[in-house]
């Protein structure tokens, strides 16, 4: 790694005003990529978080920052390592070429803090979710605190209330730093110190994964001759991860790999692991074709823009992400070497169907329904209550696949759900109509369980 000479700089002082709309909802806050190149747009949600956490928290913390690869976020790292230097984080840690999946961000905070002798850590996450990219599509942000986890609704609140009165923003003349080289950078400032560190981006979520999981066993199930996957990243920062974890530590063929080069627009495509916008992987699963020629794999995947929603699809088949973080749970023990003391509980969202619930009662487990949002799944986790959670927006879900799912129905049972995307709806219609099915649920008379 190469240690560069300390560069001074400067802060600046930057005169700015309160612009609507920066409410960051459950996973941030999301505009088209033209909203946030408007003068003063980051700089304002930025700043505004920093003022959230404040200046005590903020003065001499490591900041990671990074995200999906998508259009803008080169540009968007740039801006907010100014920013931090400004306001006296020590150190900002970036995924090469700004490259970090969702859950591998949280690894980074969770295995990395206070070994550097830092105060805290947190983290700017900068992507869309599931959202297009590209110079007309969408860009987004949010933060993860020092857990690991979305900062909960007492910060946001906080944030989207600063960014309704503030006045001013600091930056700094800090260079561009390049962010495609692995290395340390060092300034000189106001406050002291200040380091940027352009790291490995997957070296961190591998060395977590093969705690987890039992590489060695996956390893042989790909060589045997009677198994074959397909790995869809569409074009997301998944792929950043499927050469080193499938090709380089499990010895899989690079065929086995689709979309997986990240790219800023996603190849044009949509980044929504599910089987409208999956097309390839679902051609090549078998689904939906009446020709029969061609021998499907035995199993396969997608993962969204950042990676922390997937899809699983077996030869013609399909496990539903409800079904999905049921069967998980189920065989969590016996199967997955990080669970195989116990499950300390299990959760799900509110939207999600209730198979887990079944499990759960079954093997005695602790059982909470969530509203939709990741960050009440980690206030669960950092309680010591939930181990295996999952949305129905899409968790976990091949011919061995069948028979494993069909068992699990034979065993508890068989539930149906259904999802529908409204997507590019109006906001302010949106919450007109959930008022009004609120309203009309409150004048509903209940008489002997039957609805008057």
């Amino acid at each position: 790694m190469n240690k560069k000479k300390a560069i001074a700089f400067k802060v600046s002082t930057i005169q700015s005003s309160p612009i609507d709309g920066q409410k960051p909802e459950t996973s941030g806050l999301r505009k088209k990529v033209k909203v946030f190149m408007q003068p003063h747009y980051l700089e304002n949600f930025v700043q505004s978080t920093f003022n959230a956490l404040t200046a005590e928290k903020v003065r001499g913390a490591t900041l990671v920052v990074s995200g999906d690869g998508r259009y803008y976020s080169k540009d968007a790292v740039q801006i907010i390592v100014k920013m931090a230097a400004a306001n006296g984080v020590r150190r900002v840690w970036v995924g090469q070429n700004s490259l970090l999946s969702t859950p591998a961000v949280s690894a980074v905070i969770r295995e990395r803090v206070g070994a550097d002798g830092s105060k805290e850590t947190g983290a700017f996450i900068l992507t869309a979710s599931h959202n297009p990219g590209g110079p007309d599509e969408d860009f987004g942000i949010k933060y993860n605190m020092e857990n690991g986890g979305p900062a909960p609704e007492g910060i946001t609140d906080k944030i989207y209330e600063n960014t309704k009165t503030i006045k001013e923003y600091l930056t700094s003349d800090v260079p561009d730093v390049d962010i495609s080289s692995i290395g340390v950078t060092s300034f000189s400032g106001p406050e002291g110190k200040f380091d940027v560190e352009v790291f490995d981006s997957a070296s961190d979520y591998v060395k977590l994964m093969k705690t987890i999981f039992d590489f060695q066993s996956i390893k042989k199930l790909i060589a045997s001759p009677n198994f074959s996957f397909c790995y869809d990243a569409l074009h997301g920062v998944a792929g950043a991860y499927a050469h080193r974890i499938f090709v380089e530590e499990l010895c899989a063929q690079e065929s086995a790999l689709l979309n997986c080069v990240p790219k800023e627009d996603f190849g044009g495509g949509h980044p929504d692991p599910n089987l409208t916008y999956a097309k390839e992987l679902v051609a090549r699963m078998g689904l939906g074709k009446s020709n029969t020629d061609v021998d499907p794999p035995e199993f396969g995947a997608a993962a969204d823009g950042d990676a922390d929603r997937n899809m699983i699809l077996g030869k013609r088949f399909f496990v539903t992400p409800s079904d999905s973080v049921a069967i998980i749970a189920a065989n969590a023990v016996e199967s997955i070497p990080y669970f195989s003391s116990r499950l300390k509980g299990v959760a799900r969202s509110m939207p999600t169907s209730a198979a887990l619930d079944v499990v759960a009662k079954s093997l005695n487990l602790k059982f909470f329904e969530v509203p939709t949002g990741w960050k009440f799944f980690g206030n669960l986790m950092d309680a010591g209550l939930c181990s295996v959670c999952g949305e129905e927006s899409f968790g976990t879900g091949s011919d061995h696949i069948q028979d494993i799912v069909r068992k699990h129905w034979a065993t508890y049972g068989r539930h149906y759900y259904t999802r529908y995307d409204y997507e590019n709806v109006d906001a302010g219609a949106a919450k007109e109509l959930m008022a009004n099915l609120v309203n009309l649920q409150s004048n509903v008379t209940v008489v002997n369980e039957y609805v008057l």
